[in-house]
């Protein structure tokens, strides 16, 4: 940077009163190795990406360093070169030849741990930088890689400066802090959490809301400089015949091996839109919602009021009519796009049917019936119902249904563009690629969560009511559809008591059915949902709460983990009693690699002998290593008592 020549005329005139001669040793030097990135969304250092030369040349340490920076590998003694660093020196202080390697990427400690560490083994100062814009990437730092090098860092005893860069880009509304939940993945690094880390690390911590001269150099140029001089303090106390001396009689500490990696939770992916499809397909006891064909009156198929309201405006104004907020003007649902009075939908005369067949002989409370006047879409309503019922976003796997059953470009065109019109896109965002996507899946029944619109059933859980849909349950859950379906009381009656479930746990085991998210506030949260999710068979939710317990425990620094009223032993029992076999043996692994900390609790002696020897087998550190240890430590009091006898 501009400002590090001052630094080095400060250096000069105070270096005496320090006791730091820069000239006695020429070739004294300072390793610096930096790890991440300041800027958002950088991919590895051999990819393309933001993090090039140019990146490089506007980064934290080439600002501070200036225009003595040279690139580069450099020729000092006993050095590493490894090509995923970007090796660049400079010259401080007069003389003192600074040495970076700068790694943005951390998926270089997964791949090649062992070169990383010989790295982080000749380094002097470490620098953790990270965006405060980019959330994703810092949380990915602090629950997968801060935890191991936290153990190597209290070992070796290098300072650590850990920076968070940039301007924080304020969201509308306070950002979601459930471990999984996407909607906060762009949002910004608070404070509290940068230096909670910088605790656990036992770093500087340092915020820059740029990388001008003002920021880099004043603060933290000052505090890497205050670093640099301990380091040249230390360093010219020894003198290199004894370091030698050292090297050769002093007895080495033993070798610390990383705790084994925890097991993988794994999830299926979402079927979702599947279970809307057997729905629409075979899900017609529950429907309420008949399809004729406005020339013949021939029965055209059969849906759902609750769904299509959900996911379109203009079914919302057409089934519900006075009782939508939004009033339409006329019973047609849509019009051409000319605005001539040819509608594509309206009711049929008389309104609503009561107690009308289906076609597997069951009796529909209350019908509405809808006439489809348009030809095209009269042709096609299986298709477009298929549409909106897997979440109105596949619009390329449409066209092709389309494109394949009319076997006309033009016919195809208009019919796509009144189907955009059932999903409420209007026109200036039609073809936009964010406008494709606006209605995603699962979220297309968020407005029916917990609400009263076309509810066929109310659940009673400690005293509150929560209505729901008997439609969307059967499709969701297989409990449920046999609860629903078979000849059980639930099936005739309108109110449901739940029992053994508290009401808050309930209503997250109804938002997952609804939304297929769940957002837990607590471990113990998460618990009471995954045994809700066993209770009734949803695989796919007990295993979200399994990495929901994962991520909780895992982001816990060890003095937390000690004194945290959680038990992680009875926890252990629990998901072993709820057939939540991932957790058990995470759990198992958890309490191995932090078998310093649970070891001496009370609930350890309420492991099975089985599990105690598990965990005697997989424990970090191992014994092996502890008696390592002692007699090193033995060696070294021994060492300390003959130099003290002979002097």
């Amino acid at each position: 940077m501009g400002c590090n020549r001052p630094a080095e005329a400060l250096f000069t005139r105070q270096n005496v009163l320090r006791g730091i001669e820069p000239r006695e040793n020429p070739t004294m030097s300072i390793h610096i190795v930096a790890l991440g990135s300041e800027c958002p969304g950088v991919v590895g250092p051999g990819e393309e990406g933001p993090m090039g030369q140019g990146q490089l040349q506007g980064g934290l340490l080439w600002s501070y360093l200036g225009q003595g920076a040279v690139v580069g590998p450099h020729d000092l003694e006993n050095s590493l070169h490894h090509p995923a660093f970007m090796e660049y020196t400079s010259q401080v202080f007069g003389d003192v030849s600074v040495v970076v390697r700068d790694c943005p990427s951390w998926d270089l400690l997964d791949s090649d741990w062992a070169s990383v560490r010989s790295v982080l083994e000749q380094a002097d100062i470490l620098v953790i930088k990270y965006s405060v814009n980019d959330k994703l990437a810092f949380q990915q730092v602090r629950n997968g890689y801060a935890p191991r090098l936290r153990p190597l860092l209290r070992h070796w005893g290098v300072p650590v400066i850990l920076v968070a860069v940039g301007a924080r880009l304020h969201d509308e509304g306070p950002p979601c802090t459930c471990p999984l939940c996407a909607s906060d993945w762009s949002s910004c690094v608070p404070h509290s959490e940068g230096l909670q880390l910088s605790r656990d690390l036992g770093a500087t911590y340092l915020e820059l809301p740029s990388l001008n001269h003002v920021f880099v150099g004043r603060y933290f140029g000052s505090v890497l400089e205050f670093f640099m001089i301990q380091c040249l303090k230390q360093k010219a106390k020894e003198r290199p015949d004894k370091r030698r001396v050292n090297k050769v009689n002093e007895p080495q500490p033993p070798h610390l091996e990383q705790p084994a990696r925890l097991p993988p939770i794994r999830v299926e992916e979402s079927s979702f839109s599947q279970d809307m499809q057997w729905l629409l397909e075979r899900g017609v006891q529950f429907a309420d919602v008949a399809f004729f064909a406005g020339d013949s009156g021939k029965e055209l198929g059969w849906a759902h009021a609750a769904v299509l309201c959900a996911v379109s405006p203009y079914f919302r104004q057409l089934l519900l009519g006075p009782k939508s907020r939004e009033r339409p003007q006329s019973r047609c649902i849509c019009r051409e796009r000319d605005g001539g009075p040819h509608s594509l939908l309206s009711t049929w005369d008389g309104g609503i049917i009561d107690d009308m067949p289906r076609p597997d002989g069951h009796t529909v409370g209350r019908l509405s019936r809808l006439v489809v006047k348009d030809p095209l879409l009269c042709l096609c309503l299986w298709e477009t119902l298929m549409f909106l019922y897997r979440g109105a976003w596949e619009w390329d796997h449409l066209q092709e249904a389309l494109v394949e059953k009319l076997k006309n470009t033009l016919a195809v065109a208009q019919l796509m563009e009144r189907i955009r019109s059932f999903v409420g896109m209007d026109k200036a965002s039609r073809e936009t690629p964010s406008a494709r996507a606006a209605v995603l899946g699962p979220q297309t029944l968020v407005s029916l969560f917990n609400s009263p619109l076309y509810s066929d059933v109310i659940f009673m859980v400690q005293g509150n009511v929560l209505p729901a849909h008997r439609a969307v349950l059967v499709a969701r859950c297989d409990v449920m559809a046999a609860m629903f379906s078979g000849k059980y009381a639930e099936a005739r009656s309108r109110v449901v008591p739940i029992h053994g479930v508290s009401s808050d746990t309930f209503l997250s085991f109804l938002e997952y059915l609804y939304t297929d998210t769940c957002c837990p506030a607590s471990v113990l949260q998460a618990m009471a949902v995954l045994v809700c999710a066993e209770m009734y068979q949803v695989k796919r939710l007990q295993h979200l709460c399994e990495v929901c317990v994962c991520a909780y425990l895992q982001s816990m620094p060890s003095r937390e983990l000690a004194s945290t009223g959680i038990s992680v032993i009875r926890l252990l029992r629990r998901a072993k009693c709820h057939n939540a076999e991932q957790l058990y043996v995470w759990l198992l692994h958890f309490i191995a690699n932090n078998y310093l900390i649970f070891s001496h609790k009370a609930d350890f002696l309420e492991l099975s002998e089985e599990e105690r020897d598990h965990v005697e087998r997989l424990r970090w550190p191992s014994r092996g290593y502890l008696q390592e240890l002692s007699e090193y430590q033995q060696r070294r009091r021994k060492l300390r008592k003959s130099r003290c006898t002979v002097m």
